[in-house]
Formats: structure tokens, C-alpha cells, sequence
């Protein structure tokens, strides 16, 4: 049975960390629509004032280092109005969550030129409930052309200062995904963001499966800022193993057995366009993919662990998870009938796995992971001294299920995911051992995952972490 060993990172393009800023707007706290300006937010040298038409209001506009504020110009107060505090309050917008700056113009059929300047839009990211992003613009309207282009010179440098921000991508697509609808959602959702954004792109539509791999060998990646996969789970984990592969080959580490990895050289970004989006769901939060195109845009970085998988003398690949016993016949049947709907597809394969349900004798070794928070229970229990983290202990028995994960594989089956217990990037590796039990009793054992309470009972399978060293 293939061993899994924990490996290095694949960064990933996500909302984990923000992006760099110019040094005035490194500090500043993430912020969406507000209806009164924070002191943080007004803190900074003010770099331009004008008066812009703001939602059929003249405003008075002040640009900071940090964000930009707007009141709308009133009259002189009448007494004891109180109406008017409502309408006068200030209103601003961080410039960390400005993505895009470009000239609104009106044109007509006979114009001639480049149309009737109308003042600035902003495109700007917000946050919504439920990880949720969306895009949205402001616009800020004048009609003077010397007046608009200073302001717009100054929103684009201050966009330049974003520097980890990128400027172009490598397209990966799966054109076979989710009933075939990948290049729908990359050229109806993405591609329309990414081209505001000003981002260039260079897209491949794969044409069989390990195109990817061979595309990634041999690929000059060193004009793209990162590498963008449009597809399912299955196309995001061959893409992070051929980014992670060619950077053991690029460091000059021998392929045949890695014991510690080296970092992929690229970021990955995932649009979610496949059946079951795990990678994607557990990244963002939400197999969304507007917010995973926003996620990118705005440069947000998430280190994400990664397993390796080797026999006793061969390394396999780098991989997220892996299942053996049910979980790897499921998803083998599963793949078997990709003509079906999805769900369709899981149903199918989930009964007809658990029609010829049997346990496997296996031994598994395994290092435990001994928390801090678990010796503090065993010593108010009365606990005998805790096995050393450094001792391996081993497994012998009928095994129903094995499961190995690096990342808390959500789903929407699984809404606090396959393994709960661990986590994007703290170094832990989830073991989940299913022993022999009976089907009705299996059975309730995977219908627990679609819970968010109660997912967990020792008498059904034995979950097992260790926290290893991670390679920076």
C-alpha cells in the first residue's frame, strides 16, 4: 500500500493573506462600505482633493495614501434637521480594495474619437457574507479632462504599488469538467474580470488527461506571475503536481524518492468548475467563482500543504488526499461513470461500493500527533505518560476505509469537511481509519459527515493527526 509522507507547500491564490501594499497602506485593516470613516482609514497624507458627482450628488473627495473619502456638498445646515447628519456623513473606500481604474466615456454612432469623457470608475472588491466577494464600481463623474486625468495618473500609481498583485497568467483549462462546462464559466465569469483587472493571459484548453502534466514539463512559465487551473479536483491536483514536480527538478532534486520537497516556484489558483470542487471549497471557503476570480485578482496568497505518496522505494506524486478500501472504490466507480450527473454519479458509486462493502487486512504505521491541549486532558484525567511523538505505533486488523488528508476536503456533502481536523496550512495530515463494522453501522458512520455536529465517535473509526515540520 502507497505511504503517505508529508511534503512541501503549493501556494495558492486565495484570501488567506493580503497582498502587498505601498508602505502607507501596508497597516491598514481590511474594510468594506462604511458609512462613517474609522481614524485608521483618515490617518495618511491627503494626495488630491476635487469635487466629483457621486450617485446623482456633488461631492466633495479627498484621496489619501490609504483610502478614498467622500461627503456630499449641502447647503448651510438647517436648524434642527436631523435628516441632514444622515445624508452628510462621510463615506470612503480603502484603495487596497481598488482593483481596476479606468475613463468613463459616453460615444456615440457618428462620434468621432474616443467618445465624451464623463469622469472615473472605480472597480472595487467587496466582501460579502459568507466568504462571499463581489465586484463592484464606483464612478466618480466630471466632465473636465485635465481634472480626470490627474486623478486617474494617481489611482493607476497607486495600483502599480501593488506589487504582489499579478499581471499575467497561465490559463489551464479542462474543457471536459462538470458537463463540459468549464469554458462557459472561464469566458462568460473570468475572463471578463481578468481583462478589467488588465491582467494578461495566455490559455491552454486540455485535450486529454496528463496534458496538463506534459504542458507543465516543458511550459516557459517565467513570464506569468502564476498558474490559474479552470477545471475540477482532478485538474487542480495534476496541475499542483506538475508545479510542485518541476520545481524538485528545477532545484536539482532527485524525483525517484523526495523526502523534503522544495516549494513550488509559481502560485496556483483555482477557478471551481468541476463536480465537487473540494480543493476550491476548502481554499475560499466556498466553491464560488466569482470570489475565487477576486481572490486572484487582488494577489491573495495561501500556503497549502501537501502530502507526498511513495511505495517503500518509489515516489508516486504530490497530492492533497487519498483514499483506500470504500473511499478509493467509490471514487474509481465514480470515474468510471463520468457520463452520469454528478450527483448521479456519487450516488451510483457510494451504493454499488457499499453492495460489495468489505474490510481489507492492513498494517498502518503511523506517527501520532500528541497536542498540547490532549496532555493537558490526560493530566487531569490521571493518564499514564503520553507516547513520545517520535515512536511510531501501528495499526494491524480488517480496515473498511483509510483516508489521508492534508486540507479539510469541504464539500457540500461534508459542510466542516472529510477531516475537520486539520487545516490549510499548520502541518497536519489527517489519518482516518474506518475498522470492520457492519454496513447498517458504516452507514451511519458516512451520514454523520453531512452533520455539522457529531461528525466524529470513536466506536466508528479512529481519527489520527501528526504535526510535522513545514518546508518554507
Amino acid at each position: 500500500m502507497p505511504r503517505g509522507r508529508r511534503g512541501g507547500r503549493v501556494s495558492a491564490l486565495e484570501g488567506g493573506l493580503e497582498e502587498e501594499a505601498p508602505p502607507a497602506a501596508a497597516a491598514v485593516p481590511s474594510a468594506l462600505w462604511a458609512s462613517q470613516l474609522q481614524p485608521e482609514a483618515a490617518a495618511g497624507q491627503i494626495l488630491l482633493r476635487g469635487i466629483f458627482e457621486i450617485g446623482r450628488s456633488s461631492c466633495d473627495v479627498v484621496l489619501s495614501e490609504r483610502a478614498l473619502r467622500w461627503r456630499p456638498i449641502q447647503p448651510e445646515r438647517p436648524a434642527g434637521d436631523s435628516k441632514y447628519d444622515v445624508l452628510c456623513k462621510e463615506e470612503f473606500i480603502e484603495l487596497k480594495d481598488i482593483f481596476s481604474v479606468k475613463l468613463k466615456r459616453r460615444y456615440s454612432v457618428k462620434q468621432q474619437g474616443s467618445g465624451t469623457l464623463l469622469g472615473i470608475t472605480l472597480f472595487i472588491c467587496l466582501k460579502k457574507e459568507q466568504n462571499k466577494l463581489k465586484d463592484s464600481t464606483l464612478d466618480l463623474i466630471n466632465l473636465s479632462e485635465d481634472h480626470c486625468d490627474v486623478w486617474f495618473k494617481q489611482f493607476k500609481k497607486i495600483l502599480a504599488g501593488f506589487a504582489n498583485r499579478p499581471k499575467s497568467l497561465k490559463i489551464i483549462l479542462n474543457p471536459q469538467s462538470h458537463k463540459k462546462e468549464a469554458t462557459q464559466v472561464y469566458y462568460e465569469k473570468v475572463e471578463p474580470l481578468l481583462r478589467t483587472a488588465g491582467i494578461k493571459t495566455d490559455v491552454t484548453i486540455t485535450e486529454y488527461e496528463g496534458h496538463a502534466l506534459s504542458l507543465l514539463k516543458e511550459c516557459e512559465l517565467q513570464e506569468f506571475d502564476g498558474v490559474v487551473c479552470v477545471g475540477g479536483d482532478g485538474s487542480a491536483s495534476e496541475i499542483a503536481h506538475a508545479l510542485l514536480l518541476r520545481a524538485q527538478k528545477n532545484a536539482g532534486k532527485e524525483t525517484d524518492r523526495i523526502l523534503t520537497p522544495v516549494r513550488a516556484e509559481l502560485p496556483l489558483g483555482l477557478i471551481p468548475a468541476g463536480s465537487t470542487n473540494v480543493l476550491a471549497h476548502s481554499l475560499h471557503g466556498i466553491p464560488h467563482v466569482v470570489t475565487a476570480t477576486l481572490h486572484i485578482i487582488m494577489g491573495h496568497i495561501q500556503p497549502v500543504d501537501v502530502c507526498t505518496f511513495s511505495t517503500t522505494d518509489k515516489f508516486l506524486r504530490f497530492g492533497f488526499s487519498a483514499m483506500f478500501g470504500f473511499g478509493g472504490r467509490t471514487l474509481a466507480l465514480a470515474e468510471k461513470h463520468r457520463w452520469m450527473s454528478p450527483n448521479q454519479r456519487r450516488d451510483f458509486a457510494i451504493i454499488k461500493a457499499l453492495a460489495k462493502l468489505k474490510p481489507e487486512d492492513c498494517e498502518i504505521s503511523f506517527l501520532p500527533f500528541i497536542s498540547s491541549q490532549d496532555l493537558q486532558e490526560r493530566k487531569v484525567e490521571g493518564s499514564p505518560k503520553s507516547v513520545s511523538n517520535d515512536q511510531w505505533q501501528t495499526i494491524q486488523g480488517q480496515i473498511l476505509n483509510v483516508s489521508i488528508m492534508a486540507i479539510p476536503c469541504l464539500c457540500s456533502v461534508a459542510p466542516r469537511g472529510l477531516a475537520p481536523n486539520t487545516r490549510l496550512n499548520n502541518g497536519s495530515m489527517a489519518l482516518i481509519i474506518a475498522r470492520n463494522t457492519s454496513r447498517p453501522e458504516f452507514i451511519k458512520h458516512l451520514k454523520r459527515y453531512a452533520s455539522v455536529k457529531n461528525q466524529v465517535t470513536p466506536k466508528t473509526y479512529q481519527s489520527l493527526w501528526r504535526k510535522h515540520g513545514r518546508n518554507e
